[in-house]
């Protein structure tokens, strides 16, 4: 006894499962919907976020600012004021857009639309992508894009709208009066893809095809494409000094993972709420078990066991039942939640929707949680293994 080995510690350990089987895995399955719960809500939490951030598209759009005229127009995007943008240090790229109410025709119907005109370069700095189709590439002049919602105007599907023939007349404000100049654009554009934007109806055109039939008389937004996201930063203070409102995907993306965090940690508290059950019921456990094991513990000590084998043999009960806790719990959660995602993508797909996975496990965090389950377990068992320790052994054999 006095050279107990790890393997007859392992041994009286596990002697639990088979003397007292049922109240051992009643307790394991506890602290394994314990930690099933916090490992189900925070993989909604996981879930929510990736579905949000699924529709930014990163690549270049994070190295690109937002300059939008501001709506006093006390100053405005012109040609200087992008050779000004150019001249600012590390500014790769700067694309502009601009924008005129218009009218669209298709076949015998007319409706009202805000035509924008960009660069090819411009979608890759704004994180456009389409839905449907495909956007119009340098050099593509009779192509144009629509929103899903300008669909809505022709009562037309993406695939019944997408390479058929639309025709534009901008009006153009003159000077700063109500007054607009009608321009006919004078031929028919392919449609090319179709944008997911149920909320605005608009269109994206070359900007080659307004600066070749007008003088476009400012820009209301330029992508300002810097080298590297740490000149962000800087970029955009000196964009500042000149008047503009400016905006970077960037930042959106840290405060939208800076919520998420927040939420997460607000759901893995609702969780911590079973969590806390199911240590009470491992404790308890733990302790009953010291109780009944009293005159064994008394006779371990007569032989030489030491009150440090003691508790390390309870600590080493404790520490098994934590981490089979924790895996049971992982299994749950994980299971559940790919349950909901399977289910929820069937439905979807029944219903001529698109597939999401609500609930997301990243492998880091179901890590965090194996240790986190072994860590309980290990401090549930601090206080039943201290003393088991310190029991006299003659009281012990008495069983007093």
């Amino acid at each position: 006894m006095a050279m107990m080995r790890i393997q007859d510690t392992l041994k009286l350990a596990t002697r639990m499962f088979r003397t007292r089987a049922a109240r051992t895995w009643l307790t394991i399955f506890g602290i394994g919907v314990g930690i099933g719960a916090v490992v189900i809500l925070v993989g909604l939490g996981y879930g929510l976020q990736g579905i949000l951030l699924e529709q930014i598209v990163f690549g270049e759009a994070m190295l690109s600012l937002n300059v939008i005229t501001p709506p006093s127009r006390v100053v405005v995007i012109n040609k200087d004021e992008i050779d000004k943008f150019f001249k600012i240090p590390n500014v790769e790229d700067v694309s502009p857009l601009a924008s005129f109410n218009s009218s669209i025709t298709y076949g015998d119907l007319t409706g009202s639309i805000t035509l924008n005109g960009v660069e090819p370069d411009y979608f890759k700095y704004a994180g456009v992508m389409p839905k449907d189709g495909a956007l119009f590439e340098k050099g593509e002049t009779d192509s144009i894009v629509l929103s899903s919602a300008a669909l809505m105007l022709f009562q037309k599907s993406a695939e019944e709208i997408i390479g058929q023939k639309v025709g534009f007349k901008v009006f153009i404000p003159v000077g700063d009066t109500d007054e607009v100049q009608e321009v006919s654009l004078e031929k028919e554009y392919k449609v090319k893809g179709v944008i997911a934007d149920e909320a605005s109806i608009f269109a994206y055109i070359n900007l080659q095809e307004f600066s070749s039939k007008f003088v476009i008389p400012y820009y209301d937004k330029a992508r300002v494409k810097v080298v590297g996201r740490e000149f962000l930063d800087a970029t955009e203070a000196e964009i500042l000094k000149s008047g503009f409102v400016v905006t970077a995907l960037s930042k959106t993306v840290d405060q939208a993972n800076k919520i998420f965090s927040g939420i997460q940690v607000a759901l893995a508290l609702f969780g911590g709420i079973a969590l806390i059950v199911s240590a009470i019921g491992m404790f308890n456990t733990m302790t009953v078990t010291l109780l009944e094991r009293t005159k064994e513990i008394g006779i371990m000590r007569t032989i030489g066991g030491s009150p440090l084998k003691i508790k390390v043999m309870f600590l080493t009960e404790s520490l098994l039942m934590g981490t089979l806790g924790g895996f049971m719990g992982i299994l749950l959660g994980v299971g559940g939640g790919l349950s909901v995602n399977l289910v929820l993508n069937f439905l979807s797909s029944r219903m001529g929707g698109t597939s999401m996975n609500l609930f997301r496990f990243p492998l880091p965090f179901l890590l965090f949680i194996a240790i986190f389950g072994a860590v309980m377990g290990y401090l549930t068992g601090l206080f039943p293994s201290k003393r088991a320790g310190s029991l006299n052994p003659l009281d012990a054999i008495r069983g007093s």
